[in-house]
């Protein structure tokens, strides 16, 4: 599995802006599909929220990679 981190200045970041961020999708829209395909996991549970708080040390996956967020 690919590994990718993000690093963020922020308390947390949303999970559908991670996702655009980190290049796994191009839009919003794109996003908002994937979530509730159920294609993405955070700390290896399917997540459905597209808002959903992502902090750091959270492990996000989807399509085969994993997203670190720093």
């Amino acid at each position: 599995m690919k590994e990718q981190r993000i690093k963020i200045d922020t308390e947390f970041i949303k999970l559908d802006q991670l996702l655009k961020l980190s290049n796994q999708v191009s839009t919003g829209g794109e996003a908002k599909v994937c979530i509730l395909s159920e294609e993405v996991k955070v700390n290896g549970e399917i997540e459905t929220r597209r808002g959903k708080k992502i902090r750091s040390g959270d492990k996000v996956e989807i399509n085969g990679e994993l997203i670190v967020v720093e």
